[in-house]
């Protein structure tokens, strides 16, 4: 079983040199290993920095972001990748799929990392996640695909290598109410089954509360609020 991995913030600060004001500040956030948390605000509030630096995407002015022992804040940019690549599996807005690879290409484009050839049981897991999330046309490049069939490709190609972390930024927002419900409910089971950390992105409410805890960010800041007055 996959293992967790606590996650610890401490006087995190992000923004601009000279700019009056931090675009994102988390005096503190914990979240224990194997639980989740989703995080809400309007368009602006700052949801996607404050994703960009619990991956390491972007480097805060200041603080800490600590992944277990890790404080991937000092890490260079080399280890900062290595411990992405063993540790994280992430889902993003716009998908960052290679529109020149098929969907299950795409999907096992992490297991090429530090190998020449996939492991037959890789393969086939990367297989049952493709069916798990409806999409049953592998060998289809993504160039074709929909925006809904997009985004289920990055999910299933995060949880390929059952990674003790993953973070989604609005992992269902292009998907139909049905597929809403089936992938927030399968991204949750999977985490839950696994012991992995999560992290969702989501202004979605049904989501929302699937989490274990919920917080939402209003300008720059975060706070703990109810999941109906996050819908608002």
């Amino acid at each position: 079983m996959t293992q967790g991995v606590a996650l610890q913030v401490r006087r995190l600060r992000y923004g601009f040199p000279g700019q009056a004001h931090d675009l994102l500040t988390v005096p503190k956030l914990d979240l224990p290993a194997g639980q989740s948390l989703g995080v809400s605000g309007v368009s602006g509030a700052g949801k996607t920095t404050l994703f960009h630096c619990l991956a390491g995407i972007a480097k805060p002015l200041a603080g800490q972001v600590l992944w277990g022992d890790t404080d991937i804040c000092t890490l260079s940019s080399e280890a900062l990748a290595a411990w992405r690549r063993q540790h994280l599996g992430l889902v993003f807005q716009d998908f960052h799929l290679v529109d020149g690879l098929t969907a299950l290409d795409n999907v096992l484009l992490p297991a090429y990392f530090g190998r020449w050839s996939i492991p037959s049981g890789v393969r086939a897991r990367a297989h049952e996640l493709l069916s798990a999330v409806d999409m049953n046309a592998p060998d289809r490049l993504a160039a074709v695909l929909s925006r809904g069939e997009r985004q289920r490709v990055a999910f299933a190609r995060a949880l390929l290598l059952q990674p003790t972390i993953v973070m989604a930024d609005e992992p269902t927002a292009s998907l139909d109410p049905e597929q809403r419900a089936q992938l927030g409910g399968l991204l949750v089971a999977l985490a839950r089954a696994h012991g992995t950390t999560l992290v969702v992105i989501s202004h979605e409410p049904e989501l929302l509360a699937r989490m274990d805890s919920c917080l939402v960010l209003q300008k720059g800041q975060l706070n703990a609020r109810g999941i109906n007055e996050m819908a608002t």
